[in-house]
């Protein structure tokens, strides 16, 4: 259990870093922006699924639904 914790900790720690570095962003910003539109939400309940696929779609999934939430970055 502690490790699947500590896996889905370093999977949501690394999205939010690839996140900022796409989007031009602080790692705090990036992670204020997600957990705003519901990305942090989105990793934490959609981990099981999310973390099969490479980082780069699971970041563009990360700013499709934050769009959809009302985020302005694209």
């Amino acid at each position: 259990m502690e490790r699947e914790l500590r896996n889905r900790i370093d999977y949501t720690v690394i999205c939010i870093g690839e996140f900022a570095d796409r989007f031009d962003m602080h790692p705090q910003q990036a992670y204020q922006y997600l957990k705003k539109y519901g990305g942090i939400d989105f990793l934490r309940d959609s981990y099981e699924a999310e973390h099969l696929l490479s980082i780069e779609d699971a970041v563009d999934d990360l700013a499709i639904l934050c769009r959809r939430n009302g985020g302005k970055i694209a």
